[in-house]
């Protein structure tokens, strides 16, 4: 027994399809930023909208491009007719600095506890005597911990992305 559909079958994403496609308001593309769900063209507006992160983008359709428009980096994208390609727009000198002060968000706290410990050491053979070390790795990973999410947070890393999403869903918070 076999069943007829009266809908027909939607065309597949041009994202999918093997020639390449120039990008345009009625087709839907995978987004750029969480890498999960589809961009499509908002209604009655010139933009596109994610339906899984929420994001939404402006199009240059002449340039190929868009780019994020309700976050504070402004990340932009260039369609090559089958996946997009990121515009990086950071200099090379900001991004030298986020690292650095990442770099030393990491060190500084864990040196000066270590230096602490080395300069004024516990009583040999005391209860307490493991407690120096353990505060020294506390320190280093909690400070550790704090820096790779500020950086995943400025570099919007599509698997942290999706999984930040993820959570506030599980969380029921969307």
């Amino acid at each position: 027994m076999t069943h007829a559909s009266s809908k027909p079958c939607p065309e597949p994403s041009p994202a999918l399809l093997s020639e390449p496609a120039a990008l345009n308001y009625q087709d839907s593309y995978i987004c750029p930023v969480c890498r999960h769900g589809q961009i499509e063209a908002m209604t009655l507006m010139d933009a596109f909208a994610c339906n899984f992160c929420r994001h939404i983008f402006t199009a240059n359709l002449p340039t190929q491009t868009i780019q994020v428009v309700d976050s504070s980096q402004p990340m932009s994208w260039r369609w090559n007719g089958r996946k997009w390609q990121s515009i990086y727009r950071d200099a090379p000198s900001l991004t030298l600095v986020v690292w650095l002060i990442g770099a030393i968000l990491v060190t500084l706290p864990g040196l000066i506890v270590w230096l602490s410990s080395v300069l004024f050491p516990p009583l040999p053979n005391s209860t307490w005597s493991w407690f120096p070390r353990v505060w020294v790795i506390c320190t280093f990973s909690v400070h550790l911990l704090m820096v790779s999410w500020l950086l995943m947070e400025h570099y919007q890393l599509p698997l942290y992305v999706a999984t930040r999403i993820r959570v506030a869903q599980w969380l029921g918070r969307r």
